[in-house]
């Protein structure tokens, strides 16, 4: 079958989220073909260029999410009136405030705007002008002045009212692609997304203009991840924008065939905005254990009297509760040190990382053997890549007990790697963390240094301990989280979707007469059963928007397939 792979900011560009993931997609799945439609969210990122791409990806289609260009279309008195009509629908819809349990009412005039906008992108040939133009304000001034509107909304001012349009005009960009024609997303047999949010949005369209199924894969849920970030701007910036993502994912949820959260954790974000529970399918992510291997089959080789933490440093992972529950450690345990293994996440994180050596030196001041001797800090910091650590295998083999201190957190990765390498763990419980470790670890409450330094305490003084519960681990992340069993789960749900909703094509012989029989059966089975078929030549795109297709199996240049 042909898939539709859908990605923002991500495969197939070097650097981006889930790149890893749909890379082994892609390439795990060869008896099926990919067409890849990814925006991109800097100019650095498409710089940076592709991975190398299998024989299996067809095309290749590009937009920037973090540009546009006004396209120099100008609307005619009609066309200002259907795009003042669905815009202040849109407003109007937003400014009745944020609700995590929409009604159906409000579902369907979201839906009903957000497609009007569509067909007018589509007609006219592009929105970048008109939603960046005096009447989208003034729409939305209007509907926030409505009577009977959230009193967030009502309070907006003008700066908050630029602060809204210029966020909905970036969020809306993809309705102004040119990628919903026949031989665009029209021609797949399903669309798959690779998150929430723009990336979704494309085959929210692909399904209302030709009915093509819409898969959704939340790793982290765009929504929550919303939440997190938009925590800067004013009240009334924050409820509308909220409303606006709120109501996108319920779309989503609602339109997809199937939604194939990450974890539990994702699942009830999803469910509590509005995804039907059996349309849900929880498909962990798949990790390459065949790297850990090596340490894996040889924990013994772990030092006994090391605590190990391996992530991005943020303020998030909540090292300096790690740091003064090892202050606590060493009170029973004198001999234990702390390796701190990662680099920081922006320059948040590296003052954060800052702030945390500060610490360590605070509570740990450097001690020195004898009177020629070299001061030594128990708490050590690197990075992967470095001397004492060239691999991220290296860094989990550096200890017998790997430690997770985080207060927010999805699925946890850096635990699942310990696990494929044998290691006994202990971690907060916050996100996914009990669903991944399965009692295979210790679990304690976040923010709490005493609880997490009775639990390491526990494990470095029970090496026969620490061996049970790195056995159970290895063997429970081998069982559920490998690249193989995500690609037998994917494949089982690509042909459960097209055997649920196969797409009515209707293909045109040279007269413009339909041509029965055109599509047999077999075009839904896997496997190349038959040419691509006729194509219809799409209409141009917005200017901003990336040139033709790119044919993937073209070789690329040395500086585009380096990783």
């Amino acid at each position: 079958m042909r898939i539709g792979l859908l990605t923002e900011g991500g495969y197939p560009y070097v650097s981006g989220d889930a790149r890893l993931w749909c890379d082994r997609l892609v390439r795990g799945l060869g008896q099926h073909e990919f067409d890849i439609y990814a925006l991109s969210r800097s100019e650095r990122q498409e710089d940076e260029g592709w991975v190398p791409l299998p024989s299996q990806v067809s095309r290749v289609r590009t937009a920037p999410l973090w540009t546009a260009e006004d396209d120099g279309v100008g609307y005619g008195r009609r066309a200002r009136r259907r795009f003042a009509e669905c815009y202040g629908e849109l407003a109007a819809v937003l400014c009745a405030g944020p609700s995590e349990e929409p009604s159906a009412l409000e579902a369907d005039r979201f839906g009903s705007a957000l497609y009007g906008l569509a067909e007018l992108a589509r007609d006219e040939g592009g929105l970048v002008g008109a939603l960046r133009s005096e009447a989208a304000v003034r729409a939305l001034e209007h509907a926030c002045r409505a009577p009977g509107v959230a009193r967030t909304a009502r309070e907006a001012r003008v700066p908050d009212l630029l602060a809204v349009a210029a966020h909905l005009e970036r969020a809306l960009r993809p309705l102004s692609l040119d990628w919903y024609e026949d031989d665009g997303l029209g021609s797949v047999d399903l669309c798959h997304a690779a998150s929430g949010g723009p990336a979704a949005l494309p085959g929210l369209l692909a399904r209302h203009f030709s009915d093509v199924p819409l898969l959704v894969t939340e790793y982290g849920v765009r929504l929550r991840t919303h939440y997190l970030s938009a925590t800067e701007a004013s009240p009334s910036v924050r409820s509308l924008l909220a409303a606006f993502h709120g109501r996108l994912a319920a779309e989503i949820y609602g339109r997809a065939a199937l939604v194939t959260p990450g974890n539990t954790h994702a699942r009830r974000w999803q469910e509590r905005c509005g995804a039907d529970r059996d349309k849900i399918r929880t498909v962990y992510p798949g990790m390459d254990a065949a790297r850990f291997a090596e340490v894996g089959e040889s924990p013994e080789s772990a030092d006994p009297d090391t605590l190990v933490w391996v992530g991005r440093i943020e303020p998030t992972k909540d090292l300096i509760s790690l740091l003064h529950a090892l202050a606590e450690i060493r009170k029973e345990e004198p001999k234990t040190r702390l390796r701190i293994i990662g680099a920081p996440a922006g320059p948040e994180g590296t003052a954060y990382l800052g702030h945390c050596k500060a610490l360590a030196a605070q509570l740990f001041p450097d001690e020195a053997d004898g009177l020629h001797a070299v001061g030594d800090n128990p708490v050590s910091f690197g990075e992967i890549g470095g001397p004492e650590v060239p691999a991220l295998a290296d860094a989990y083999a550096s200890g017998a007990v790997t430690v997770l201190s985080s207060v927010v957190e999805g699925f946890p990765i850096s635990l699942v790697e310990a696990m494929f390498c044998g290691r006994a763990t202990v971690s907060t419980d916050v996100g996914a963390v009990v669903e991944a470790i399965g009692g295979t670890g210790l679990v304690v409450p976040p923010r709490n240094p005493r609880a997490l330094a009775e639990a390491c305490v526990t494990l470095l003084r029970d090496p026969e301990r620490r061996a049970r519960l790195g056995a159970a681990a290895r063997a429970r992340a081998l069982e559920l989280f490998t690249v193989e069993q995500n690609i037998t789960a994917f494949h089982g749900i690509y042909l459960e979707i097209v055997s649920r909703h196969p797409v009515r094509r209707v293909v045109l012989d040279t007269t413009g007469e339909p041509l029965p029989f055109a599509v047999p059966a077999e075009a839904h089975m896997p496997g190349r059963w038959t040419d691509s078929g006729p194509r219809v030549v799409a209409r141009g795109g917005p200017g901003w928007a990336a040139g033709p297709p790119v044919r993937a199996n073209t070789p690329l240049p040395a500086t585009e397939g380096a990783r």
